[in-house]
């Protein structure tokens, strides 16, 4: 799906001292499973996942989604790609607060609104919300449950990709566990990229991206015990 020819980008190209944000990077995803980008702060890994979904432009190389360069869409059409293709989890949930749970889930939706509905209290259940709190507003939910609402947001209209940057970092081990095994079910059949510090949280995934100074050390892909993703 995605592939990766000696990215680049520089912060700062104009100034005598160079930051490379992301070097010569060679890199091909495939159309399905949960893959894991990991590495310290400053490694990368957030450069990497906004330049996969057209949200930066790299300073040199090629990225190629689906057979055609990211270079050769408008922008009209990387904008429909990030409102139908991508999805997007971030370490803040970015919540409506004045619109109850539901609505902020199926404001997102490009289907009509009674299907956009039935979707999102579906996706809200997999995720452990009672229909009683759906209709809260996130001001009444717990960091927990806010965190679950993005999430199922970003999955309304079913996107080829998921672009989930430390979906779990406000969430306990338990519900963590429940999100991360929402994800890996959605990845049996799409890509899911995650982003985290917490590696216990890519038992069973597909595969691990080791990030460094804007470099990939190495890609690892994990044998699942249970189940392969």
């Amino acid at each position: 799906m995605f592939e990766l020819r000696k990215l680049t980008l520089i912060y700062d190209i104009d100034k005598a001292e160079k930051v490379f944000a992301l070097k010569n990077i060679d890199l091909t995803l495939p159309e399905k499973g949960l893959w894991g980008i990991v590495g310290p702060s400053g490694s990368g890994k957030s450069t990497l996942m906004y330049c996969l979904s057209t949200l930066k432009e790299q300073t040199a190389g090629e990225i190629w989604y689906d057979g055609k360069q990211f270079k050769d869409y408008s922008q009209k059409e990387k904008e429909s790609l990030r409102r139908r293709e991508f999805g997007f989890v971030f370490q803040r949930h970015f919540l409506v607060h004045y619109m109850s749970a539901l609505d902020n889930v199926i404001i997102a939706s490009t289907e009509n609104s009674s299907l956009a509905a039935e979707r999102g209290q579906r996706l809200l259940f997999d995720f452990g919300i009672k229909p009683s709190e759906m209709q809260k507003r996130p001001p009444a939910l717990s960091s927990g449950q806010r965190q679950r609402v993005a999430i199922a947001r970003a999955m309304i209209n079913d996107p080829k990709v998921i672009f989930a940057d430390e979906p779990t970092s406000s969430l306990d081990h338990d519900t963590a566990n429940l999100v991360m095994d929402v994800l890996k079910t959605y990845a049996l059949s799409q890509l899911v990229l995650v982003i985290t510090h917490d590696t216990s949280i890519l038992k069973n995934a597909s595969g691990k991206i080791e990030m460094w100074d804007g470099s990939i050390l190495g890609t690892t892909k994990i044998i699942s015990k249970e189940k392969n993703i």
